[in-house]
């Protein structure tokens, strides 16, 4: 009996909570409430630049959460008050719309390397030393 009901307590989920992985989170403040959607990171900011129309591509899945990383589904009765509607979707679009998207520092840090690159490259091409007339290299500039 023991073993059954530590079998029983292994397996039990919430019903309001979902598990994802893989996930890039939108957030929405709104009416003093968080909203957030689990979306593909590549696929919002192709929705965001209107090349992405499908928005099935998007989400990871059509609910609107409290907290993503907890698997918490924002109750319905907040949803209402906030968004004036109880479609999913549309509640969906205007987060993906008007949220912030979060980003790793991982992610922020290579973004901030790949454009301190892509900036040193352009004084590089753009500047020449008086001295020598010839072009700053590359580790230069970046120092």
């Amino acid at each position: 009996i023991l073993l059954l009901n530590r079998l029983a307590m292994a397996i039990f989920t919430p019903v309001n909570q979902k598990r994802l992985t893989n996930v890039a989170v939108v957030r929405l403040k709104k009416c003093g409430k968080r909203f957030e959607i689990a979306c593909y990171q590549n696929k919002v900011l192709s929705w965001r630049a209107g090349n992405e129309k499908d928005i099935d591509e998007v989400l990871q899945t059509q609910t609107v959460f409290s907290h993503v990383n907890k698997g918490e589904l924002a109750k319905h009765d907040d949803i209402r008050r906030a968004f004036g509607t109880d479609d999913q979707l549309a509640v969906c679009k205007l987060i993906l719309e008007k949220g912030e998207l979060q980003v790793s520092e991982r992610e922020r840090n290579a973004t901030l390397d790949s454009k301190f690159h892509e900036v040193a490259q352009i004084v590089t091409d753009r500047t020449i030393n008086p001295d020598t007339q010839r072009p700053y290299p590359l580790s230069m500039i970046e120092q």
